[in-house]
């Protein structure tokens, strides 16, 4: 028998619901893994009539707390629209899946139109997503480079000038 989806009373037609998605991965996920654990969500958002609108790989961060014996987790966040069972399913595959040691969803809008809302994922950046950027510890004790100015989007701060640098020309 199949398994039928209740919608809400408050669903427009041809609407969808925007959601953002966090998930934690143990530290030591390998970047296939990775990918293939992408692609099943990715499915699961595509099949049911979804939108992916985002998608990033946080790399490899130190948890606040030991979750499942885990003291670090490569962190993933999704951003994308779909109807009201999706969730659901996606948790379900996430719950069954050993790698996943925690996940999170949060609803973002609803009754929102997916052609006001671009995509952001293409397959480069989908193929990107499933390699984790260094560990955060390796910048702090100098084993990995920064990422280079080519990579630095947000031009937010640039033109500020660094208040900590003791400027001792005119002394």
């Amino acid at each position: 028998m199949a398994e039928v989806k209740m919608k809400s009373a408050a669903d427009v037609p041809g609407r969808l619901r925007e959601y953002e998605t966090v998930y934690i991965l143990r530290p030591d996920t390998a970047e296939d893994v990775i990918g293939g654990l992408n692609k099943k969500v990715r499915g699961i958002i595509e099949t049911d009539g979804g939108k992916l609108l985002k998608v990033q790989n946080w790399g490899k961060r130190r948890l606040a707390y030991e979750i499942k014996k885990q003291l670090k987790g490569t962190y993933l966040f999704w951003s994308y629209l779909g109807k009201a069972g999706v969730v659901e399913e996606i948790e379900r595959n996430l719950r069954i899946t050993d790698t996943v040691i925690r996940y999170y969803t949060v609803l973002q809008k609803t009754n929102v139109d997916p052609a006001e809302k671009a995509t952001e994922v293409d397959d480069e950046s989908f193929a990107k997503a499933a390699v984790p950027p260094p560990d955060e510890e390796a910048f702090a004790i100098g084993t990995a480079a920064p990422p280079s100015d080519d990579e630095d989007d947000d031009d937010i701060g640039d033109n500020i000038p660094d208040l900590n640098r003791v400027d001792r020309e005119g002394e």
